[in-house]
């Protein structure tokens, strides 16, 4: 059944971006047009926008996705990465634009990206089911769910299938052990995602703190920040460095806050974080 509504804004961000516009898929009409459209198009993150025209029928993370899988009883897909992360690329190269495994995924998933960047709070309590399950962890983050967000699967790149890269088994052969799993053997799957998240919320859980914290805090996180600035090249701490664009925004709005009393401070606050976004420009990193 056809989304009217959603097509339609679809469409519109698709024309918005105008005649100029790339997408950044394998999967193009004749005109250049993009074959597929899925809902990350219309959201701000550069890397949701990343896989915008993948085959896989992505949701960004919300209720919205959840409501579905309890809807038609399907588990949730989730796939965790940022737009520098190189195995996200290749497992995006390999699996999601694949005809095939796209499939797999939309019959009997429902999908779900996040930008770590942007959702660290979802990337942290699912890291640590992936930490908890394989003993590692790492990007992109693959995990699967039940339709109550209670992981029963997690790991990170996964080959497209089985022998690839030297693997005894793919993603696609994995998707639907997971699929047969989660239809034949429910209250297993179900015990056992709860017994994880009961541990995952263990894990995680914050401690209670002895009082609010103030603008000192905020403060005082900010200049710590500013302390490991890189003044040669930009950016804070030795190489390799990644965009970290809350990183930048944090440091901005404090300057903001600290220009009526501090403007000294904020002026190097703010230095710090124009300096670094020129010389990420210089170094290729532009629109």
């Amino acid at each position: 059944m056809v989304d009217e509504s959603l097509d339609a804004r679809l469409r519109a961000a698709l024309t918005a971006l105008g005649p100029d516009y790339r997408p950044r898929t394998e999967h193009l009409r004749p005109d250049g047009s993009p074959e597929f459209v899925n809902r990350l198009l219309l959201e701000p993150s550069p890397y949701l926008l990343q896989h915008a025209h993948n085959p896989v029928s992505w949701f960004p993370w919300g209720e919205e996705a959840f409501a579905k899988a309890r809807a038609e009883d399907k588990p949730v897909l989730l796939s965790v990465g940022y737009a520098t992360c190189h195995w996200c690329h290749v497992m995006e190269r390999e699996s999601f634009e694949d005809l095939e495994i796209a499939e797999a995924i939309n019959r009997d998933f429902v999908p779900i990206k996040v930008d770590r960047e942007v959702r660290p709070d979802v990337d942290e309590i699912y890291m640590t089911a992936v930490q908890l399950m394989t003993g590692r962890g790492g990007w992109p983050m693959t995990v699967v769910m039940t339709p109550e967000g209670e992981p029963f699967f997690a790991g990170t790149y996964f080959p497209a299938r089985d022998g690839d890269r030297g693997a005894r088994r793919g993603f696609l052969s994995i998707l639907g052990m997971l699929r047969d799993a989660y239809e034949d053997r429910r209250d297993e799957v179900v015990a056992q995602a709860r017994e994880l998240s009961q541990r995952v919320q263990a894990l995680t859980r914050p401690a209670r703190p002895s009082a609010v914290p103030g603008p000192e805090a905020v403060r005082g996180a900010a200049l710590a920040i500013a302390r490991n600035y890189d003044a040669q090249h930009g950016g804070w701490g030795r190489a390799p460095k990644f965009p970290q664009p809350s990183r930048l925004t944090f440091l901005l709005r404090v300057a903001r806050r600290l220009a009526p009393s501090d403007p000294d401070r904020a002026a190097a606050l703010r230095e710090q974080a124009l300096v670094t976004l020129e010389r990420m420009a210089a170094g290729g990193m532009n629109a």
